[in-house]
């Protein structure tokens, strides 16, 4: 997924943070201080446009192999707890900041960025001028990098630029296995029980979880290695696939897996990741976006009501699907709609099935960390689920 050589700290001999270079596919280079572990670090440079929620960011699965630039000039001031974790670790491959806070303050925090960022090993860089970088991502599109800090920066200049172009592109690559639980595990219903999601974890955040729990579903969450026989020898009321890194395009399996399901009858939401994987399960193909959406305040158009939501966002890559019709299923699944899509870009950012119980959203409803605009969608899956549970006992 990225090839890491660390040290534990940013930090030289003379007691001053170690110098750190980020190095760009095209050759740009742009010189500043190491943040987090020093060594060498490569993956997909992306930016995120959040002022806030830089914890959830690192903690979310669906970063893996990337390195996150934070557009916000200030990043770390509310330093960090355990509960904001999304998962149990950091995910980025690295990390890219103007400027990181020196002092933490707020009353939940137990540690500073920073700390986390040594303790999990994960290089990054301070003191560049980000927006300089946003901009050549926005003009030429994510691209593979690096980050080399310590003795890797005395690297020559052609040396960290062939390390960095001999990495692996995002496209082609599927990373649900690196990220997806092993093992079977669950989660109780912590409001009036209405039944039971299988979950198939491609990355799935703990917030995500908590609020399927609260929705009244008893959650069996599935390593990425579950097959469509096992969903259904469990006998969900509804299955909901996760957000997660990678490619769509890389997961055949999973597409497979869910028109199987599908055929059977079972309610399905997917997030994210889940989205594309239904919009290939219908039929549609999916493609790599320029620089991608990420951040939390990406601006939705919900076709049904008209309502604009201000949505956080995670993606580079999206279904292609017409926004202005109803599209036939070439999979046999009857009539699709898009049901949302970004008024950046007209870029697909939900699907609705209008003939069986199953739909998806591009972006993160869970708002964690972001605005809470879309969270009624859980409402929205919760009602769907019933609706069906009440067609089955009638017929």
């Amino acid at each position: 997924m990225t090839d890491q050589l660390v040290t534990d700290s940013a930090t030289s001999s003379n007691g001053l943070p170690a110098r750190a270079v980020l190095v760009l596919e095209d050759g740009s280079r742009y010189v500043g201080r190491a943040y987090g572990a020093t060594g060498r670090t490569f993956g997909e440079a992306v930016f995120a446009t959040g002022m806030t929620g830089y914890q959830e960011t690192l903690t979310d699965p669906s970063y893996a192999g990337q390195i996150v630039l934070m557009t916000a000039p200030h990043i770390g001031n509310t330093g960090a707890n355990d509960e904001d974790m999304e998962s149990a670790r950091i995910w980025v491959a690295g990390f890219i900041v103007r400027e990181p806070a020196r002092i933490v303050s707020n009353f939940r925090s137990q540690r500073s960025i920073d700390d986390d960022l040594v303790a999990g090993g994960v290089v990054g860089i301070s003191g560049i001028d980000t927006r300089a970088v946003t901009r050549r991502i926005r003009s030429v599109g994510a691209m593979r990098s690096g980050i080399f800090s310590g003795a890797d920066f005395d690297l020559s200049d052609g040396e960290q630029l062939d390390l960095v172009r001999s990495g692996v592109q995002m496209a082609g690559q599927n990373l649900s296995g690196a990220v997806s639980t092993t093992e079977r595990y669950e989660l109780p219903a912590t409001s009036e029980r209405v039944g039971s999601v299988a979950v198939l974890d491609l990355g799935v955040k703990t917030s995500t979880l908590n609020f399927l729990a609260d929705r009244g579903f008893d959650v069996v969450v599935l390593p990425q290695t579950a097959t469509a026989e096992e969903i259904l020898e469990l006998a969900p009321d509804a299955l909901f696939f996760s957000n997660g890194p990678g490619d769509p395009g890389a997961s055949d399996r999973h597409v497979e897996m869910l028109r199987e399901v599908l055929r059977a009858g079972v309610p399905y939401f997917g997030i994210c990741f889940g989205n594309q994987l239904l919009g290939r399960a219908l039929g549609f193909n999916t493609y790599k976006l320029p620089f991608g959406h990420r951040g939390i305040n990406q601006p939705v158009l919900d076709k049904a009501t008209g309502r604009v939501e201000i949505t956080a966002h995670n993606h580079g890559f999206a279904v292609e699907a017409p926004i202005d019709q109803i599209s036939e299923s070439s999979e046999g699944f009857g009539r699709v709609e898009v049901s949302h899509y970004d008024l950046n870009d007209n870029v697909v950012e939900g699907l609705n099935c209008l003939d069986i119980p199953a739909f998806s959203v591009q972006y993160h409803p869970e708002s964690a960390s972001g605005p809470h605009d879309a969270n009624y969608l859980f409402d929205r899956f919760r009602d769907m689920v019933m609706a069906q549970q009440q067609q089955n006992g009638n017929k």
